[in-house]
């Protein structure tokens, strides 16, 4: 028996297996055919040979920004694209946003800018969905097709094209958060359009199961809730070594959660009157805060490990409403992941990433994160404890390895 391998570009493999015959026997066994999860096989029956053509799955991921940007779509989608390179399947990213954009849509002024780069993001994702998207076997959607406005992409996607969606959030995104600086685009939301996009989809990821439930109501789909995860073998490896000493209580994020630090600063300030300690805030916005010892370093793919391990108490207040509760907890992901004890506000997902007394503490009232902060300031051993507890809590529950089924499962 002999079989030849052709590769036809990434997404055709054609296999030719000749007919074994013993002789004087006029039976015929053919190789039995076996299909991956991922594939379509083909197959046409000659004389001689049996022709078995499998074409891999090809997915279209249609995201909100430029890459290796966006916290959310960095660690629930571009992280996880080995993992589909793993497995057969093709896949293509066409972000809405470009990164010259991405650069001045937060801030304040800039408004011709800002409204010629969302034109031509949304003359790109037109030329996607009508040119391009018929080629695919399914779309993959991170949070929305486009910013403002209804879901017409989605709506094309899922009624007129009929390619199975699979859609990814990780925000209660269907309630108004806007920033004071694009009030007026908040107007444009149309945040009820996530209800519509869910009865759309074929298949959810809900980063949470506040959001999952959200889903439930309004779709009948597969819903997985997948937590927002990380790499613990090749980028959070490195390990923070808790040492006696001055310390360093540290808060990373976006410019859009700074406004939580104001829920803590009443706090470190009396504990900055006791104790000589370091707030270090790691953003993409100088925040003004009045304490007497505070260091900023903007955020930078390249050095944020390096710079999240110079933190040695993380901390994660959150006002306790319906927004919150949709928070997928990724800031303690990462403190816990680079064995740094983490304090946190006992809203959703929080309270089930920090276990209380075992690798962090959960607050409620001022007074709780006085006690808890200033334990955890005094006692380098209770650090090491809660930052190696942390650390297995990742690696086991919220780490890529760990959730690699759940995630291929989406595209099956």
């Amino acid at each position: 028996m002999t079989i030849h391998s052709l590769a036809y570009k990434r997404n055709f493999r054609i296999s030719i297996i000749q007919k074994l015959k013993t002789k004087g026997d006029n039976n015929t066994q053919l190789m039995p055919v076996q299909q991956s999860f991922d594939g379509k096989i083909l197959s046409f029956a000659f004389p001689l040979c049996l022709i078995e053509v499998t074409v891999h799955m090809k997915v279209l991921f249609i995201l909100p920004y430029p890459l290796d940007r966006a916290p959310s779509q960095r660690f629930r989608v571009e992280k996880l694209l080995p993992l589909l390179g793993d497995a057969g399947i093709d896949y293509t990213l066409r972000p809405f946003m470009t990164e010259a954009t991405w650069n001045i849509l937060y801030r304040g002024g800039s408004r011709v800018q800002k409204v010629a780069g969302i034109v031509k993001g949304y003359a790109q994702r037109a030329y996607t969905v009508l040119f391009e998207a018929s080629n695919y076997d399914k779309v993959f959607i991170h949070r929305e097709a486009a910013p403002l406005g209804p879901p017409v992409f989605e709506w094309y996607l899922a009624k007129i094209l009929r390619k199975p969606i699979i859609y990814d959030f990780d925000d209660a995104i269907w309630m108004p958060n806007t920033s004071a600086q694009n009030r007026l685009a908040g107007f444009f939301k149309a945040f009820w359009k996530v209800a519509f996009i869910c009865r759309w989809s074929v298949s959810i990821s809900a980063g949470n199961k506040y959001l999952a439930e959200f889903a439930k109501n309004n779709s009948a789909a597969k819903i997985t809730v997948m937590p927002t995860v990380v790499d613990t073998v090749n980028q959070y490896s490195l390990i923070k070594q808790q040492r006696s000493g001055k310390v360093t209580v540290g808060w990373t994020g976006s410019h859009s959660t700074l406004k939580y630090l104001d829920l803590i600063i009443p706090i470190l300030q009396r504990l900055q009157d006791e104790f000589d300690f370091t707030f270090l805030v790691i953003a993409d916005k100088n925040p003004d805060l009045p304490l007497t010892n505070v260091l900023y370093l903007p955020w930078n793919p390249a050095t944020e490990i390096k710079d999240l391990v110079k933190i040695d108490i993380g901390v994660m207040p959150l006002t306790e409403d319906l927004w919150a509760e949709g928070k997928c907890g990724f800031k303690l992901i990462q403190y816990l992941a680079s064995g740094i004890p983490a304090v946190a506000q006992p809203v959703g997902v929080n309270k089930e990433i920090i276990e209380h007394g075992i690798n962090g503490f959960i607050c409620s009232t001022p007074d709780e994160w006085y006690s808890c902060l200033k334990k955890l300031i005094e006692d380098v051993e209770l650090r090491k404890m809660f930052g190696g507890q942390g650390r297995l809590k990742i690696i086991n529950e919220y780490s890529i390895t760990a959730n690699t089924d759940k995630f291929l499962s989406l595209f099956k």
